[in-house]
């Protein structure tokens, strides 16, 4: 039964990335919808799995699994760092690298001290 809530907060989770990618309507190159959803995501599994929310673990693991997984996606990252390393803009693939790395480690840590600290 939990990959039943696994795959129905997955599709949740595309559904929500997709339609976050459309009204963030970005005519750069920078790819800054899939950051901010990746960020998203780092802070909102560091809350979710340090919670002590009183709900249960297959409600934990359907968020954090299906949802926040098929939310955020280093596939995409790792896509649009070599796109912009392929059109020469090498300073933005770093700026996306560290920005993307350091900036889930901080959010995450943000998430995880915002409900331990409770």
């Amino acid at each position: 039964m939990i990959y039943i809530y696994i795959g129905f907060a997955g599709a949740l989770g595309a559904i929500a990335r997709y339609a976050l990618g459309i009204l963030i309507v970005d005519e750069s190159f920078f790819p800054i919808s899939t950051l901010l959803c990746n960020l998203a995501g780092c802070y909102a599994l560091a809350y979710i799995t340090s919670s002590t929310l009183p709900i249960s673990g297959k409600l934990k693991n359907a968020i954090g699994t299906g949802f926040i997984g098929s939310f955020t996606t280093f596939s995409a990252f790792s896509v649009e760092t070599i796109t912009l390393i392929e059109s020469d803009q090498i300073g933005f693939a770093i700026l996306y690298i560290i920005v993307s790395v350091i900036g889930g480690i901080i959010v995450s840590n943000i998430g995880w001290k915002n409900e331990v600290g409770k």
